[in-house]
């Protein structure tokens, strides 16, 4: 993640997302930003959807609202707008810059973790995803990914984990199933829900104890974002 990014269309979905997954704060939801530093690049740029209310507030008005208020003022459309503006209900947050630096990585991913002992899903928010094989940890760019290591982490810790991710050059099914694949064979969570929007797809493990209340939140979800996110159940148990 990068304040640079706060905003977009991306975001709104993103924050949409954990609205309804959290049913307005019931389940305590830890934000672990990943936050990296801004670039000179355009990304975060994709914000005309602001100026099309009509089309895109209904979604989620509160939401929209607020986001509109963060992005107008450039000085405020950083995640720390979002953690005040209470767009994410009974939340806590992680916002200290991640760097690439193996000893500073640990122990950012250790505080993480005390900080996050008691909520019930985490949310980890990297600039492109899960690890790829070239970029090991600690190496440059490496904050711009999540381990499978800390995900397995925090899974075993007893939450159930939410990942960005971006889509790759992989025919995107095909993707999809092979990463949540690969998230029930690390963690043995028996259900992976993916959540798939036109740019971007993000992966929950579920813990067994939660399983009820994220598939009660996806039926829901499925009817609110209807043509913008769309939800696949993977690896679930047989009936």
């Amino acid at each position: 993640m990068k304040n640079q990014y706060v905003g977009d269309i991306n975001d709104f979905r993103k924050y949409g997302l954990l609205r309804v997954l959290s049913s307005d704060g019931a389940i305590r939801t830890g934000v672990c930003w990943m936050l990296t530093p801004d670039d000179m690049r355009n990304d975060g740029q994709f914000i005309s959807y602001l100026d099309a209310s009509h089309a895109w507030r209904g979604y989620d008005p509160v939401l929209f609202d607020r986001l509109v208020m963060c992005v107008r003022n450039p000085e405020e459309r950083n995640v720390q707008c979002i953690e005040e503006t209470g767009i994410l209900p009974n939340a806590r947050f992680h916002s200290e810059v991640l760097r690439d630096n193996l000893n500073d990585r640990r122990r950012y991913f250790a505080e993480m973790q005390t900080r996050f002992a008691d909520r019930d899903l985490v949310f980890f928010d990297p600039d492109n995803g899960l690890e790829i094989q070239s970029c090991s940890m600690g190496r440059k760019n490496s904050n711009k990914y999540l381990y499978w290591s800390e995900l397995i982490d925090t899974y075993a810790a007893g939450h159930s984990v939410l990942v960005y991710q971006h889509f790759i050059r992989e025919q995107r099914e095909r993707f999809i199933n092979r990463v949540a694949l690969g998230i029930s064979q690390r963690t043995g969570t028996s259900e992976v829900l993916a959540f798939r929007t036109p740019h971007v797809v993000f992966f929950l493990a579920v813990q067994p104890t939660h399983r009820g209340h994220f598939n009660r939140q996806a039926t829901q979800l499925a009817q609110a974002w209807r043509g913008q996110i769309q939800i696949t159940e993977c690896c679930a148990e047989s009936k």
